[in-house]
């Protein structure tokens, strides 16, 4: 599949599941999920997300709630972009730490 097209459908499910996400945290105070990355397999079968959560030491707990949930965020995700994808990938989360490690960087460069 072309690159141009890949990138684009990675980008439209980026901004639908953030949007998702958002809609959805605004029932839980003081957290803020934030989608990272998306990476689409060339057959449209499965997207890898990346998720930043914050607080961070609730990171793990929320993804197992969020992977437990995988059915109903790609339901959310197939009624917002069914006029442009015929196929709905399957979902794969995973918690992106980035923002961690670059904060351990900067404290340690502190020391």
């Amino acid at each position: 599949m072309d690159n141009k097209r890949l990138s684009k459908i990675e980008r439209l499910i980026q901004k639908e599941l953030g949007e998702i996400f958002l809609r959805d945290a605004k029932s839980l105070p003081g957290l803020l999920i934030s989608v990272t990355n998306v990476r689409v397999s060339p057959d449209l079968g499965i997207a890898r997300v990346h998720l930043s959560i914050f607080p961070s030491d609730k990171g793990a707990e929320i993804l197992e709630s969020i992977k437990h949930n995988t059915k109903t965020i790609r339901y959310d995700l197939g009624q917002q972009v069914r006029t442009q994808l015929r196929k709905i990938p399957e979902l794969s989360f995973f918690l992106d730490d980035s923002l961690d490690y670059l904060e351990n960087i900067d404290r340690l460069l502190k020391q």
